[in-house]
């Protein structure tokens, strides 16, 4: 009779289970890249946003009712999906001159994603209203098959060319970022490009429990911090008193990881309630970034509090390899318990609640393990923290002039540098949501150089973020004016690394 009983449970677990977690069978996210910028960009968007509906999916299909801010975080996804979708048509014309085998690649791809788009616009809707209905069928017959032609595709190629060909690891074009959404904070707290300290000295401004020294390269510019591999070894900035609404920045460079690189290489970053060589006492909060080679490997999420294990221990699905090898950017935004990261134009972490307890995390830390000494290096630079990153788009509305140093240009140069579009963004919302707003673009530099070469360097960009807002947002001219002030206007001491972060900064004012 037990067994009985035993084995009639088993059976209704078995056969409930998968109806309540899993709500169709997920579409499988390609394994390899085709080699063209805009299709796989748009296949991880699309995939990316697929996850991430799935996920509330799969709550919903529990039983779980959604919280206030997952609905904002859905609401969010729809927006992206709706403008994601629309562009699909302008990317098939970047396959034109391509070869066949990576047209058809393409194609394959571009349909796997463009059917995890659709499941995920009228998901993410039905979850919305309240009105989601289960799905029985089975979607995705063909996805196997899908699969298994992409891989075939690749290995039966006699084109060793085709092969070779990669995908480039540095930024096309503007446009690539024209939907990055990171926005970072316009108080500075905390800013380092190193070009104060001497080359082999550690920082002035940081410290560390191992070592550590500045070091400078010969087709690389500027000087870069080289962070030490070790157990238990942190490099920490001289920060002690994060605000609930912060932004961190910081360029990342490696050298010598390849396919031998351990898969335990990873570089943390840490947020933490110490001022201590560990993680924390009571309350820290982790993300760490693969850096090995071989296989994509998960970024890593972990946070603690209360003296205890947090809510949160995941890894999430990142291929970051190429970007890992190529010196990208890296962008964290803190908004209260919200935390996200970018890499690059891409957002791979975005956790509601990862910080558990407000206003107990004050210290940033790094940290780097699982290198090969003297031969895997990994080296930062132009690390900056500020307060705020929230909506720069109110201000504008309501005080009708907002002043950033969020936007930054190639040393020297009018330049943008493209992570900095966020916020080129949001002037762009602004005035589309507003046709009758006129904006007048200042400029202005620190004081290095001439004051002639300064003030015209301040006048170019101020051109250039009027381009910006024509070519990539579609921003009508003549609703823009531009000025440039040189360094005759600074904001801080120019003697300072700190300070000249502060002036170069560029002003939108109505008019």
């Amino acid at each position: 009779m037990n067994l009985t009983k035993i084995t009639l449970a088993f059976c209704i677990l078995f056969f409930i289970t998968p109806t309540l977690n899993a709500q169709t069978k997920k579409i499988k996210r390609p394994k390899s890249r085709v080699g063209v910028t805009s299709v796989d960009n748009f296949v991880q968007e699309s995939f990316d946003l697929y996850d991430k509906v799935y996920k509330y999916d799969g709550y919903a299909a529990t039983g779980k009712s959604l919280e206030d801010d997952d609905i904002d975080i859905l609401e969010e996804a729809l927006e992206e999906m709706s403008s994601l979708s629309e562009s699909a048509p302008d990317i098939i014309d970047d396959l034109d001159g391509v070869g066949v085998l990576k047209q058809g690649k393409a194609t394959l791809q571009m349909n796997r994603a463009k059917k995890a788009l659709s499941y995920s616009i009228k998901t993410a809707k039905e979850l919305l209203l309240g009105q989601r209905e289960r799905e029985t069928e089975d979607e995705n017959d063909s996805t196997e098959s899908d699969e298994e032609s992409d891989d075939e595709t690749i290995i039966n190629s006699d084109n060793e060319d085709e092969i070779a060909e990669t995908p480039s690891n540095v930024s096309d074009g503007l446009e690539v970022y024209s939907k990055y959404d990171f926005v970072p904070g316009d108080k500075l707290l905390f800013f380092d490009d190193f070009s104060n300290d001497f080359i082999g000295d550690l920082p002035s401004k940081w410290n560390t429990n191992g070592s550590g020294n500045i070091v400078k390269f010969n087709k690389v510019e500027g000087n870069w911090f080289e962070l030490k591999a070790g157990y238990r070894l942190y490099s920490i900035p001289d920060i002690s008193q994060l605000p609930e609404d912060y932004t961190i920045e910081f360029d990342l460079l490696t050298s010598g990881v390849s396919n031998q690189t351990s898969s335990g290489a990873r570089l943390h970053v840490i947020l933490s309630d110490a001022n201590t060589f560990t993680n924390g006492k009571t309350h820290y909060a982790s993300v760490s970034l693969p850096l090995g080679q071989y296989a994509p490997f998960d970024i890593d999420t972990y946070n603690y509090f209360n003296g205890k294990g947090g809510m949160i221990n995941a890894g999430l699905s990142a291929d970051i390899r190429d970007e890992v090898q190529n010196q990208p950017h890296i962008a964290i935004s803190v908004t209260k318990k919200r935390y996200r990261l970018w890499v690059n134009e891409v957002k791979y972490v975005d956790v509601p609640r990862f910080i558990e307890e407000l206003n107990v995390l004050n210290y940033l830390k790094f940290h780097v393990y699982g290198l090969k000494d003297g031969v895997e290096r990994v080296f930062i630079k132009n690390i900056k923290v500020a307060e705020g990153g929230i909506d720069l788009r109110r201000k504008l509305m309501s005080e009708g002039k907002i002043s950033t140093n969020g936007i930054l240009f190639d040393s020297g140069s009018a330049n943008i540098q493209p992570q900095s579009l966020g916020i080129v963004r949001q002037i762009s919302q602004v005035l589309m949501q507003d046709e009758s707003i006129k904006l007048n673009i200042v400029g202005h530099t620190d004081s290095d150089g001439s004051d002639d070469s300064n003030l015209k360097l301040s006048k170019d960009r101020a051109q250039a973020v009027k381009d910006a807002l024509v070519n990539i947002y579609n921003i009508a001219a003549d609703r823009l004016t531009t000025e440039g002030k040189g360094e005759t206007e600074p904001v801080a001491d120019n003697g300072t690394a700190d300070g000249k972060a502060q002036n170069r900064r560029v002003e939108f004012v109505k008019i």
